[in-house]
């Protein structure tokens, strides 16, 4: 049984909750064995937002775990909507997907994105959608269903925009605008942030955890996004 169209997943899947759905062709990406990737984003509330232009906070902790629990729950209803139309799937949660010691997991939720039209790598190193900008969380469903494409994103619409970079607390971020293919480390300095993330939340809220979000707060399509809120100052 093959669906009708890639609208009835969309349609699916935000039922259940996705802010954003994009279909891509993972064709020749290196540790998929599934031809089609569907990326589902959800949005962070602006309010929670517009708060981590100072500094990360606990607000922000608890809205993190609870959207990437909301996202699994998603993308494993996802995988049963595409398994019971007699297609393989496998929903990319966050208990299936381990990453390395550099945080880089085998196929990144980004890659999935970047294919299904979402949005580009920023010079965050961050996913941006022109809808939210980096206000979101991601994940990922593989299938072999055969479903029509979005329109894959290639490379940055950053332009000369630096606002993350200039206000990045760790200066991590290198300023280098994405291209498909380019590797992470090309765009920021991934254990500088780290370090910098763990030292910030531990001093602002007494935990110890990579989390910040500063650099995806002062993004220019993220401030849109609060300005159509009401939230932007």
């Amino acid at each position: 049984m093959i669906m009708r169209t890639s609208a009835e997943l969309k349609q699916f899947l935000y039922g259940q909750g996705a802010g954003l759905v994009g279909i891509g062709n993972m064709e020749g990406i290196e540790n998929c064995r599934f031809q089609t990737g569907v990326a589902i984003a959800v949005p962070l509330p602006p309010r929670a937002v517009a708060a981590l232009r100072e500094a990360p906070t606990l607000e922000y902790l608890d809205l993190y775990h609870a959207l990437n629990q909301k996202l699994d729950e998603i993308v494993l209803a996802g995988e049963r909507f595409l398994q019971n139309a007699g297609h393989n799937a496998l929903a990319q949660t966050t208990a299936r997907v381990k990453a390395d010691g550099d945080n880089i997991s085998p196929l990144p939720h980004k890659t999935v994105a970047t294919r299904a039209g979402l949005g580009w790598i920023g010079k965050s190193g961050l996913l941006v959608t022109p809808q939210y900008g980096g206000a979101i969380r991601l994940s990922s469903l593989l299938t072999d269903a055969e479903l029509d494409y979005d329109e894959p994103v290639v490379r940055s619409r950053c332009g000369t925009c630096g606002l993350c970079v200039e206000q990045c607390p760790a200066g991590a971020l290198r300023g280098a605008l994405w291209e498909a293919g380019m590797e992470r480390k090309q765009i920021v300095d991934v254990e500088a942030c780290r370090k910098k993330q763990v030292e910030i939340m531990s001093r602002r809220t007494g935990i110890e955890t990579d989390l910040c979000g500063k650099c995806f707060a002062v993004c220019a399509y993220t401030r849109r996004y609060l300005n159509g809120s009401g939230r932007e100052e």
